[in-house]
């Protein structure tokens, strides 16, 4: 699909307008009255032995370091989450609060513990806020991802690790982003990425756990949260790559959020730091990634 110049202009638009608008960093979700019960992850991790990596935005071009992580292989399902909210009858739909969800909340749910009829319990669950989706996280023992662990895995394609530099790689993106009704469908069922990660583009756009944060400055990187500055988007301007057009509309997205929305195609998938165990009995891939522009 031929992508034209006016679209580029449109998704700089967004992330542009939602620079103007400075907002507050969500509260913790452990915050929420009760904390959420234990459960076990049905889904495996893969490991991502880290790199660096030059981020979309920015405001010089330095490459950015990750750390060695683990991240699922795939979007948390409705099935997974239906148990989550049984569990956690404070995060169902009629008792959530709503400081931590709005009232789109998994409105299309039948009840509180019924999903809707028809739907697709392997699907990934989408509305869902970032408050939900960092609960459940909790509740498994893992975490959300940060956004640059999130790109770093997304810059593959199903052969190399940095496919950016391949025009089909965007493009291909696109398209996958403009299929309707995309988010009904099971998980697992498209080839994975070179890394082993499932479903990065083709299901549903996923809550990071810095979603908006990456826009302002390379200090937004390290991890420190508690500057309400972080969650403001900088100017389009910033950008590294203005070809890159899927990475336009991911972050005109993600700039548009904020912590308690839900969306009728957001998921999610959790994340893990790599502890010394996880390096060593983890599938090694032939080679690392390379710090590649």
């Amino acid at each position: 699909m031929k992508i034209h110049f006016i679209h580029i202009i449109a998704f700089s638009v967004v992330v542009w307008c939602a620079s103007c608008n400075r907002q507050e960093a969500p509260p913790d979700a452990g915050s929420h009255t009760l904390q959420p019960e234990q459960l076990s992850s049905q889904a495996e991790m893969v490991l991502i032995p880290g790199g660096a990596y030059k981020p979309f935005y920015g405001s010089d071009t330095a490459m950015v370091k990750v750390k060695p992580f683990l991240i699922d292989e795939r979007p948390v399902t409705n099935g997974e989450f239906l148990e989550f909210v049984k569990a956690n009858p404070q995060w169902q739909r009629s008792q959530v609060k709503r400081l931590y969800a709005d009232t789109n909340y998994l409105h299309n749910w039948v009840g509180d513990t019924i999903l809707p009829k028809g739907i697709n319990k392997d699907a990934p669950v989408t509305q869902l806020s970032w408050y939900a989706a960092k609960a459940y996280a909790m509740a498994v023992g893992k975490r959300l991802p940060l956004l640059d662990e999130w790109e770093l895995v997304a810059m593959a394609d199903e052969t190399v690790a940095n496919a950016r530099q391949k025009k089909s790689y965007s493009d291909r993106i696109v398209n996958l982003y403009l299929v309707k009704n995309r988010q009904y469908n099971a998980v697992k069922q498209s080839p994975p990425n070179y890394w082993g990660v499932y479903n990065l583009f083709d299901l549903v756009w996923e809550w990071t756990d810095d979603f908006n944060s990456v826009l302002v400055t390379g200090d937004a990187r390290s991890g420190d949260y508690s500057d309400n500055n972080l969650f403001c988007a900088g100017s389009a301007t910033s950008a590294t790559d203005v070809l890159n057009y899927a990475a336009f509309m991911r972050f005109s997205m993600r700039a548009g959020l904020k912590a308690h929305y839900t969306v009728g195609n957001l998921g999610f998938r959790c994340a893990k730091d790599a502890d010394e165990q996880s390096l060593l009995t983890a599938p090694k891939k032939r080679d690392l990634l390379r710090a590649e522009d």
